[in-house]
């Protein structure tokens, strides 16, 4: 399979990069093409137009966005599913990774995503998770039922995203088979069609 890892914090000493290594790790361990997106590095403006407004003969004054956003939309089309990467700023999705999905929608439709969140605290992100759900299901991205939350993520992960911690070791493999099952159901279902 292959998944597309978006990564969602662009503050300069983030831990997101730790978990998006993680993620990434576990997904090719199993033999997945895991691929990041990282909302840092591409440095998106604030929405202004879709992807699906500037595709197709974009103005000068889109062009570099054009440039950023094309590769996106390739790996998108053939993506079976995407792992969201998020922090919990304020309670809530940080805004960078909520530009980013917004900038795509039907490159989205009929594939799952899995959440993994983080924080530095012992809430793991879970209440970014919970509003990434209704974005996610209305982007066209539905959220499998299970998420991972890692909680002190300094503490729970290595720079280089090796785990730390025996729980990230011994028991993330049924949310991992969980989205892989996801995953292949989605595919299967999309060869024979999809209702619009």
């Amino acid at each position: 399979m292959v998944v597309a890892v978006l990564l969602g914090s662009v503050r300069s000493e983030r831990l997101g990069d730790r978990v998006a290594k993680w993620a990434m790790a576990r997904l090719k361990a199993r033999g997945h093409k895991a691929v990041l997106v990282d909302v840092q590095a591409l440095e998106l403006p604030i929405l202004d137009k879709m992807w699906k407004e500037i595709k197709t003969k974009p103005s000068a004054k889109y062009a570099k966005l054009h440039a950023k956003l094309a590769p996106l939309a390739k790996l998108y089309a053939r993506a079976d599913g995407f792992c969201i990467v998020s922090a919990e700023y304020n309670h809530s999705i940080p805004p960078g990774l909520t530009n980013l999905i917004d900038y795509f929608l039907e490159e989205y439709f009929f594939r799952p995503s899995a959440i993994v969140c983080y924080s530095a605290t012992p809430f793991g992100g879970v209440r970014a998770a919970m509003q990434l759900r209704a974005l996610l299901a209305e982007a066209g991205m539905p959220p499998i039922p299970t998420i991972w939350p890692i909680p002190s993520a300094g503490s729970a992960l290595s720079k280089d995203g090796l785990a730390l911690t025996q729980e990230l070791v011994e028991r993330s493999g049924k949310f991992w088979d969980e989205f892989e099952w996801y995953m292949r159901a989605f595919k299967a279902e999309r060869a024979k069609g999809v209702p619009y």
